[in-house]
């Protein structure tokens, strides 16, 4: 009963703090592209602008939702439901941070190398061996909700970004997958938990092959996204709005929060890929102490000290998504496949080649070279 209330916490908790997560990520990146930009930027609804997305909220609320005559108004009206609830899902399986303590309640957890206590997990669904196949899958179907918006708006803009939505999809989809098996290898195991925990000595993007990958899932994932400067599924000069040109008040909302929560849930899954996770200095030794004492309350410091450092990582990453945006041109759509097929693709293959070749040729005959492909 207890693990099932835990559980039914953890997921309001993850759903408050993805759309409010949501709301300021947005607020940030007006503030920064308006300093980057010379500009004020948001600073009326509140102090400093603190009340803008509320604003924003109630301004899309109360606005006429209008549904155009010619539309399936079934496709068209789930549509933005079917973009918004895969990237919710996208944080059942991610570690956010060490485990912690609750009445003394706990399964056994690895902290690190020769560490273990009983704790419950800061993480929705732990232990799904397959938890990198489901960040896959579940990535790969919010595409769905882009284009069958587009489709069954019938308006030829909106379909063209329906269309450019799937084909960006498997364009960039391959290249990501090949990127993602990386830190797979590495750990030798799907299970995301395993991932982390292998992180502890030495994170996987201070590894070579663990390095270029990364780059490979930055670019794959902003595609993904469809983030600049890859948003050419909304290009304004071309599409007038892309796939979302008939939605309007908050069935445009819901578009516009999923795209914003699948980077959050994206940069989050690179914190974990490439990044160590929740690991950070002193997060092991604080879980030594409050195992060698006993202690629950220093049991749950350490558990607080791994959230805070994986939400500064996470805070970093969105914050270099949004420096992106700021600085670089939209690509051209032959730019943007030809770096899909012809760049990206390659050089995760070849990624994953060196990967395996180092993992068991290299790895056990040159110990000094070891910990670079484990």
């Amino acid at each position: 009963m207890l693990r099932v209330l835990i559980l039914l916490v953890q997921s309001l908790a993850v759903f408050l703090i993805a759309t409010t997560g949501f709301a300021y990520l947005t607020l940030f990146e007006r503030r920064l592209l308006a300093r980057l930009q010379h500009r004020i930027g948001p600073n009326r609804a509140g102090p400093g602008g603190a009340f803008q997305p509320l604003a924003d909220a109630v301004k899309l609320f109360f606005k006429e939702d209008i549904t155009p005559t010619e539309a399936d108004k079934v496709v068209y009206t789930i549509a933005p439901a079917l973009a918004m609830i895969p990237a919710i899902l996208l944080f059942a399986v991610i570690p956010v941070g060490g485990p912690f303590r609750l009445l003394g309640q706990g399964t056994p957890q690895t902290i690190g190398p020769g560490l273990q206590a009983a704790g419950t997990p800061l993480q929705l669904a732990p232990g799904i061996s397959v938890g990198v196949l489901f960040l896959l899958a579940v990535t790969s179907i919010g595409v769905y909700g882009i284009t069958l918006g587009g489709w069954s708006s019938a308006n030829k803009y909106s379909m063209l970004g329906g269309i450019r939505s799937s084909a960006q999809l498997i364009s960039y989809e391959l290249a990501l997958g090949l990127s993602v098996m990386v830190p797979v290898m590495l750990a030798s195991s799907l299970n995301l938990e395993k991932i982390v925990e292998n992180q502890g000595p030495l994170w996987n993007v201070l590894k070579p092959v663990g390095f270029i990958a990364f780059g490979v899932f930055w670019l794959a994932s902003s595609a993904e996204v469809v983030r600049a400067p890859f948003d050419l599924v909304e290009a304004e000069q071309e599409l007038v709005g892309g796939y979302n040109t008939e939605y309007s008040s908050m069935k445009f909302a819901l578009f516009f929060m999923a795209e914003y929560i699948k980077l959050i849930a994206v940069s989050a899954i690179g914190v974990t890929l490439f990044f160590g996770g929740w690991h950070g200095p002193g997060v092991e030794r604080l879980y030594a102490a409050a195992i060698q004492q006993n202690s629950g309350l220093l049991f749950n410091l350490a558990a607080l000290a791994s959230l805070g450092y994986f939400l500064i990582k996470l805070i970093i990453f969105l914050a270099f998504s949004v420096l992106v945006r700021a600085t670089i041109p939209r690509m051209k759509y032959d730019q943007l496949m030809d770096l899909g097929w012809k760049r990206l693709l390659p050089i995760s293959l070849a990624t994953v080649a060196v990967t395996a070749i180092g993992a068991v040729l290299i790895g056990p005959s040159v110990p000094f070279l070891s910990r670079l492909f484990s």
